[in-house]
């Protein structure tokens, strides 16, 4: 275990700034309510959260007591041979749920991306920054995320900050939620054929 930990670590270490992400799989009981938010922790630290619509639009509230670099992106799994079987959009909003932007993910020309770190192929929706990185502050006080789609439902990957952390406890959840999310998220069973 020490072996692979001490490998990982270094694999972190040494990715691409754009490629790692801190992978976060929800508890199965979690609220995305816009009552009960999901709350993203240290909105500026990069996290990859893997989420399923299932039938409700999904809220995240990011809060921060001063001004932070904002980026926010989403992606869903690709799988050889399976087209995207639905797209997301998101809007963020402010503390009174007002839109403040929106990303329209029917409008976007979703590509296939292989996220070298975790050997994965995702298809690429649309995100606030450019490539996975910031391009904005943020003021501080609190924001909410809705992601959504026409019918509410399939697998997403909320990708938020663009901070590259992995201090020991995330590398050690990571190993411990990765074949979670790797059968789950990349399950053959889900493919819909390409045309």
């Amino acid at each position: 275990m020490m072996r692979l930990t001490g490998l990982l670590t270094a694999t972190v270490l040494l990715a691409p700034p754009l490629m790692a992400h801190q992978p976060v799989l929800p508890d199965a009981g979690q609220s995305f309510t816009r009552a009960a938010p999901y709350v993203v922790e240290d909105p500026e630290t990069s996290k990859a959260i893997f989420a399923t619509l299932t039938g409700a639009p999904h809220y995240y509230q990011i809060s921060s007591p001063v001004a932070f670099d904002f980026y926010v992106g989403i992606t869903a799994p690709r799988m050889e041979g399976c087209r995207l079987p639905q797209t997301f959009s998101f809007e963020l909003l402010d503390e009174n749920f007002n839109r403040v932007d929106r990303r329209d993910g029917t409008r976007y020309t979703w590509q296939p991306w292989y996220e070298e770190f975790g050997r994965k192929w995702y298809w690429r929706g649309p995100e606030i920054g450019e490539n996975f990185q910031s391009d904005r502050r943020a003021r501080a006080g609190t924001f909410y995320l809705r992601v959504f789609n026409a019918s509410n439902t399939g697998q997403y990957v909320l990708a938020v900050g663009d901070d590259e952390k992995f201090p020991p406890a995330v590398i050690a959840r990571s190993l411990r939620i990765m074949p979670s999310i790797n059968q789950t998220f990349w399950n053959e069973e889900d493919c819909i054929p390409e045309s």
